[in-house]
């Protein structure tokens, strides 16, 4: 049984082949020659790259590097092969025509008893799309998040934004930003949060909203809160915070007769 298992091993040309038809680029380089050398590489690497195996082989990998290259994930790349552990990395690099793509990189060493060395294997995938699909839907889901919390002028420098839906501190954590500009780009010199239309929220928004006091103080902006719900008071007084430090009111119009008075 195991005769006939050793006879169905594959074969090295066997090996080569499989490795042509995946689908992701694979390299192995010698670091024990000068420069650490590419000494392999699949049809993978050549379709992602652009180039031939005679242009590649026999030179080191950093002819896919360019402008915008991240020079930090360069050095944490060569300090790893430098300590031979593994790394798995996100590198923008170029093609052999000069387009970019995001080349998802994972470099592990692998030691060959045999000939008690060191070897390096690189495997490579272009993630470009998959790249540029994240990034639209955090630029979308930044736009939702813009329009589900709007602010609206109300008087001269004093302006109201509803809190909808449901609220976490992340979501908190953009509202800081978009406030943060607005400020500066409207002279607010009011702010009324409305909290009404919260549908849920989790305690960090309880923080969230006094640290948003805080930060509006700095900023010279005054906030008044309204529409605090039972529900929220309770978790406030729970959670030892103090709703009587804030400007509170049942609705905006509310806080917009007393502000008028």
């Amino acid at each position: 049984m195991k005769s006939n298992l050793l006879q169905s091993l594959p074969t090295m040309e066997l090996l080569t082949q499989a490795m042509d038809y995946t689908r992701v680029g694979v390299i192995i380089t010698d670091p024990e020659l000068p420069d650490n050398p590419i000494i392999y590489a699949n049809k993978g690497f050549i379709n992602v790259t652009g180039y031939s195996r005679e242009e590649i082989i026999g030179k080191n990998c950093r002819f896919l590097q360019g402008e915008k290259t991240n020079p930090e994930k360069i050095k944490a790349m060569k300090e790893a092969i430098a300590q031979k552990i593994s790394i798995s990395i996100e590198l923008y690099n170029y093609r052999k025509d000069g387009r970019g793509f995001w080349n998802e990189l994972n470099i592990d060493p692998v030691y060959v008893e045999k000939e008690d060395k060191y070897y390096f294997v690189g495997v490579q995938k272009d993630i470009t799309q998959e790249k540029e699909y994240r990034e639209s839907l955090q630029t979308y889901l930044e736009e939702i998040n813009m329009l589900s919390t709007p602010l609206v002028p109300i008087l001269d420098h004093v302006y109201a934004m509803p809190l909808i839906g449901n609220v976490d501190k992340e979501r908190f954590t953009m509202i800081h930003s978009t406030i943060t500009q607005s400020i500066y780009e409207s002279s607010i010199e009011t702010l009324i949060l409305d909290l009404s239309g919260l549908n849920s929220f989790d305690e960090d928004v309880i923080s969230e909203i006094f640290s948003f006091h805080k930060l509006l103080n700095l900023l010279g902006t005054e906030l008044i809160v309204t529409g605090i719900t039972p529900r929220l008071a309770l978790t406030s007084r729970k959670l030892n915070y103090d709703l009587t430090t804030l400007q509170t009111f049942g609705t905006i119009k509310d806080a917009i007769k007393e502000r008028r008075r």
